[in-house]
């Protein structure tokens, strides 16, 4: 027969937790390396059943805003760290910095009491209510209080190795309620401990239960030094045909294994059945909210025996259907913890089985368990002294940028905005390659800080209130220097020069009271045509005449011998009207040069062609050359200069620089390696976008429409959002690009009239009928190159006859299902759910009306929200989390537990035993 007890993963703590508490003593046991913290608290306090001191949250976080618990809860409050909490209402992503040491393992605990802090009552409204965490930068839990008791605290746990000297702890927002946190707590392990939890693997908390007879629902601190929470399973089951078991002899472990170190007074205490009863089941149910299917459990069972006398008791060990010990004996008075050398098992029931062997008289026995699921920890930290640096440049300059919060460069859709990192696979971790703070608001004297970072190429300070003279920098991979329009007056280091001279550095010093002093062409516009360096190698001062005909010849080598042409140059380089923009003005001989006098054709539509170039420094560049030749006669030309000139974006294409003369208007952005992405989704049969790199991508464009729309003062609405104008670096980081119909307006106006412009199938239905512009009109068209991702096919399919794409998609699921409009490509390598849920999101934003739509604010948190779901690691679609029913208050009066039904049989007969949560 079987006997069963299930547990669901989500579990309260509630004001009993702080009567329970009381029962533990107190044993003076070191709490060296715990650090405790009480969020929004700002004083230190001791907690009175385990004496920890908590302290202030105030040294650990940037942002936020400390709260109060309700009047009406303080009373339930489970201890005084409850009672208070920190909101974090700004910003997608705000970490709490704990101080760790690289490669030590900790227990990580996050608590979360609500209790309707705002008044709005939030938990019960009938809304979504979570928010994600991060450990580091790789996704932990998610946090779930929809339909939750206010009054409930949720507690997340999770073993993991520092990356370095800080270990970093991230509340996320999914735009479907503010992330807040309690308390949240640190505790070392032994390197030993847990040993398959490693750099790349951590595990997070899902069930750690004590059997036998427990004085308090929650064992931790003191009686476990390491301080982890151990649920008492006898509040839930201790009733017949269950036992209790105990011994007062000491129950040992093996010389040297130190692996898990359970407690001794935990392992003095075991549960059995009645002789009549053959075998009981764990059953630890997920829950209403996970996928269970995606979920990879390691279980860890731990038995001692404690009967005196020499028992004959010997069972098996199943996960579901799978064997894990076959005629497993207990050791007397010695503890056997048993798993599988940390493998994960794919067991979606959480389900596992003791049952007694045919030779054994004894039924089934068990000490402890613990149940843990997999956190990949595949996302790199960016490089430690990239990170000190830019810590130490937000702090000198007081940088006030809302996403500057975590880890710069991971994870990749959190990056911070003005930076530009490094991804490819030849560093061991992201590099920073690019900083951009132009008009942050800086002042006082240019800090040395950057030239630290060893892979720093681009540094723009521009347009600040920089003062002082420039330090004596080592610049090793430096190639663009700009602190043009600062208030610097002080003299060029000679370092700087002669990388500048040597055209190894683009330096930009216009609009500097320096430039009274230089006119070089650093303090002009206009940049100086770089020399190749094999030339400046070849003057030998004593032989003028090899010289002159050195230079002769290679002067004919790079220009192919039309040095004759340059008087007609010239002649076309006289700009019609200057345009006073502060980006490199191309002349039209060096986009010949550049181009290898436009030979490498890249793409090429109504506007115009594009040619693949190489810039002096060894930067490719694409070069957009108008098949107008003059502003007059280009209704493009203008409005994407003026754009890019001034929005910067990891999201956005980089503007390098124009050409404009009578000869003609060009435009000089990033190359971008990938192309544009409707030709990555029609792609080849040998290649196509998993549905990880589609929803990245998403997002990538998501946030650069989010950015023009919501960070740009005047708004600006791009006009002309399509799968072609979605371009894809070599990271696959998607840019948007073609700015040539774009349009601002001031926040004062809801909209603006303008001739409806576009592209076919992309065109909002709302602007095209009234001619009056808003940001949802982008919102419309990313609609489209949402379905577009979700199913590979164009924005009107031939099928047979032609049929907008919104309506081929209606169409395919109100026939069959979702999996229909899928891009075959995918060969069903998706999740279903993310795919409903993008499908969704789609249509949300093709709504004919344009206040139905939402905002790219929402979208992009959304993507978000799904991201976790289709990555390699299994990201919990909804946590599992940790909560102490409220029923157990009924057990300590003696009132009878209403969450728990119980059946019994005897052998061959069915008994079951269940606990009903909240969940």
């Amino acid at each position: 027969m079987v006997i069963s007890f299930s547990c669901s993963a989500s579990r309260k703590l509630t004001g009993i937790l702080a009567l329970l508490f009381m029962m533990t003593r107190v044993y003076g046991q070191s709490t060296s390396g715990f650090i405790s913290i009480d969020c929004g608290n700002r004083r230190t306090n001791k907690d009175s059943t385990t004496g920890i001191q908590y302290h202030s949250d105030h040294r650990f976080v940037d942002g936020g805003l400390s709260h109060k618990i309700s009047t009406e809860f303080m009373d339930d409050a489970a201890n005084e760290q409850q009672k208070t909490l920190r909101s974090f209402p700004q910003g997608s992503r705000n970490c709490y910095t704990l101080l760790s040491a690289t490669g030590k393992k900790f227990l990580v605990r996050a608590m979360f009491t609500y209790g309707n802090y705002d008044g709005l009552n939030s938990t019960m409204s009938g809304s979504v209510f979570r928010f994600g965490l991060h450990i580091g930068v790789n996704v932990w839990e998610a946090v779930n209080l929809t339909n939750w008791d206010p009054s409930s605290t949720i507690w997340k746990e999770v073993l993991t190795v520092a990356p370095g000297n800080n270990l970093l702890v991230c509340l996320i927002n999914f735009g479907t309620g503010t992330p807040f946190m309690s308390s949240l707590e640190l505790r070392p392990l032994q390197d030993v401990m847990y040993p398959f939890v490693n750099s790349s693997v951590s595990i997070s908390y899902f069930r750690r239960i004590r059997f036998g007879q427990a004085t308090e629902f929650i064992t931790r601190y003191p009686l476990d030094p390491y301080d982890r929470f151990w649920e008492g399973w006898s509040f839930s089951y201790n009733t017949y045909p269950w036992m209790t078991l105990n011994t007062s002899s000491p129950v040992r472990r093996l010389p040297g294994d130190n692996t898990f170190q359970v407690p001794e007074g935990i392992l003095q205490q075991a549960s059995t059945l009645d002789t009549n009863y053959s075998f009981f089941e764990i059953n630890v149910a997920v829950g209403p909210n996970l996928d269970p299917t995606n979920l990879q459990l390691l279980p860890i069972f731990h038995f001692a025996e404690v009967v005196d006398n020499n028992p004959n008791r010997s069972f098996n060990i199943y996960s579901g259907d799978e064997m894990l010990f076959p005629d497993f004996s207990p050791s007397r008075s010695q503890v056997d913890s048993m798993h599988q050398n940390g493998r994960f098992l794919h067991n979606p029931a959480a389900s596992f089985l003791l049952n007694k062997t045919n030779n054994s008289v004894l039924p089934p026995l068990i000490n402890a368990f613990e149940l843990y699921s997999l956190v990949r920890m595949d996302n790199l930290t960016t490089d430690s002294k990239d990170v000190k640096y830019m810590k130490e440049v937000k702090k000198h300059y007081s940088v006030a940028r809302i996403n500057w919060n975590g880890d710069p460069c991971s994870p990749r859709e959190y990056s911070w905005e003005g930076l530009t990192c490094d991804y490819s696979k030849s560093n061991p971790n992201p590099r920073i390659v690019a900083v951009n703070l132009s008009t942050s608001g800086l002042k006082g004297g240019l800090t040395i800080l950057f030239m630290n970072m060893v892979s720093l190429e681009t540094l723009d300070l521009s347009h600040n209130n920089l003062t002082g003279g420039i330090p004596e920098y080592e610049m090793k991979s430096m190639k663009v220097f700009d602190l043009s329009y600062n208030q610097l007056d002080g003299p060029i280091p000679h370092s700087i020069l002669q990388r500048y001279q040597a055209g190894l550095l683009d330096l930009r010093l216009e609009g500097n009271p320096i430039c009274s002093k230089f006119k070089d062409t650093y303090c002009s516009n206009k940049k100086k045509s770089t020399t190749p360096i094999m030339l400046i190698a070849v003057i030998v001062p004593v032989v003028l005449v090899s010289l002159l005909v050195v230079m002769g010849t290679l002067w004919k080598l790079y220009w192919k011998g039309k040095s004759g042409d340059d008087k007609e140059y010239a002649m076309y380089e006289e700009e019609e009207t200057p345009l006073h923009i502060d980006i490199r003005r191309f002349t039209y001989a060096e986009l010949k040069f550049i181009t290898n006098d436009f030979q490498s054709i890249i793409g090429e539509g109504g506007f115009g062609i594009v040619y693949h170039g190489t810039l002096e420094n060894g930067d490719e560049v694409a070069v957009k050359v108008l098949k107008e030749t003059s502003i007059s006669e280009s209704t493009d030309f203008l409005p994407e200069v003026q754009t890019l000139s001034k929005v910067h974006h990891k999201n956005l294409v980089t503007l390098q620089g124009y050409c404009q003369n009578k000869k003609c208007l060009a435009l000089v952005y990033d190359f971008m390696p990938r192309g544009n992405l409707k030709q990555l989704l029609k792609g080849g049969d040998d290649y196509s976008l998993t549905w990880e790199q589609r929803l990245h991508i998403a997002l990538d464009a998501a946030q650069g429409l989010e950015y023009l729309h919501k960070a740009c003062t005047p708004s600006i609405v791009h006009r002309d959002v399509k799968t072609p104008n979605i371009l894809l670096d070599k990271n696959m980081v998607g840019v948007i690009s073609d700015f040539g119909l774009s349009r601002a307006f001031n926040d004062a106006h809801t909209h603006i009239s303008t001739v409806a412009a576009g592209t076919l199938g992309y065109l909002d239905p709302e602007y095209h009928a009234t001619f009056q512009l808003t940001v949802k009109t982008d919102v419309y068209s990313f609609g489209i190159v949402l379905l577009e991702i979700i199913t590979g096919q164009s924005p009107v399919v031939m099928d047979p006859q032609a049929v907008h794409l919104p309506n081929w998609v209606r169409q395919k699921i109100a026939n069959g299902s979702i999996h229909d409009v899928a891009d075959k490509k995918l060969l069903d390598l998706y999740d279903a759910t993310s795919l409903q849920s993008v499908v969704d999101l789609a249509m949300n934003c093709l709504e004919n009306a344009a206040i139905n739509r939402p905002t790219m604010t929402e979208v992009a948190s959304r993507l978000k929200v799904w991201l976790p779901a289709v990555s390699g690691t299994p990201r919990h679609t909804d946590s599992m989390d940790t909560e102490i029913p409220r029923q157990f208050r009924l057990m300590i009066s003696r009132a009878r537990n209403e969450g728990i039904s119980f059946q019994s049989g005897y052998t061959n007969g069915i008994s079951q035993t269940s606990l009903f949560s909240g969940r």
